[in-house]
């Protein structure tokens, strides 16, 4: 992928797709409408990880970001409109809203999210995909689907009491409050919390350090660890040990131990 943005037209709005020497990026842009995510952004965004991820991109992690104050509150209201009259439409653009958010979990690259303003429903499920969050201090999270009759529909209601428990995830959604950014940390939502004007320095300075590691020490340790989610304990030691012992047959495992031993930082090249 060329340096230079390329902005893709979606309905209603954009999403920006660049990249930054090695972290490739993706920024909701459609900050007049607290960045409303419509099909055509899912698509996108599915997209850019289908790029992002060739051999030849260059690029070594992702930052999903957002343009304005808000990170998103959700999904477009014009198009849910139309699909609410439409089950098979409906159904088709869920499918391709989980599919697109699958990808970002099961995404060999490292994706990080950099969470500013409100977080909110469709916006917060979209951050409780990626690796490790960043939010600014003022930033707010919640889902509000209940004050609007909804069910939360992209992952909600299966990734947030994953996160953070049952007792939780039931009150935030029952509730439709939002918590601060202090709370998101102590319950696990986000990772870092840093000041708003250092928000997009920090978030992206942790991408870049992250082209400097081993891009397959990376994979492993993001498949592994998603594994454990789900996996028996004896599977995912099984899964481990052979993962390890694939491992050491590359090349990035003994110039970690050579750069280790003679002093100096390791370069990579698998």
């Amino acid at each position: 992928m060329a340096p230079e943005a390329t902005t893709t037209p979606i309905a209603g709005g954009h999403v920006t797709v660049t990249r930054r020497s090695a972290v490739g990026v993706i920024e909701l842009s459609r900050p007049e409408k607290f960045n409303a995510l419509s099909r055509a952004a899912f698509e996108t965004i599915r997209a850019a990880i289908d790029e992002f991820e060739q051999p030849d991109s260059g690029v070594r992690s992702v930052l999903i970001t957002a343009q304005g104050r808000h990170f998103s509150t959700g999904g477009d209201l014009a198009e849910a409109k139309v699909m609410m009259r439409d089950p098979t439409l409906l159904d088709d653009f869920l499918l391709l809203v989980h599919e697109t958010l699958q990808r970002l979990e099961n995404s060999p690259l490292p994706v990080i999210a950099s969470c500013r303003g409100l977080a909110l429903a469709g916006g917060l499920e979209l951050a409780l995909c990626c690796d490790v969050v960043f939010a600014a201090s003022d930033a707010r999270f919640g889902d509000q689907h209940v004050q609007y009759g909804l069910v939360p529909a992209w992952g909600g209601t299966q990734r947030i009491p994953r996160l953070i428990g049952l007792s939780r995830a039931l009150d935030l959604m029952y509730s439709g409050r939002w918590i601060d950014a202090e709370t998101a940390l102590r319950w696990g939502i986000v990772n870092y919390v840093v000041d708003p004007e250092r928000l997009d320095e920090e978030a992206t300075q942790y991408c870049s350090a992250l082209a400097s590691r081993s891009r397959p020490g990376l994979a492993a340790m993001k498949r592994l660890g998603r594994g454990a989610l789900h996996n028996t304990l004896n599977l995912g030691l099984r899964l481990e040990r052979e993962t390890v012992v694939e491992a050491m047959a590359g090349g990035d495992p003994a110039e970690g131990i050579a750069a280790f031993e003679a002093r100096r930082h390791p370069h990579f090249t698998d």
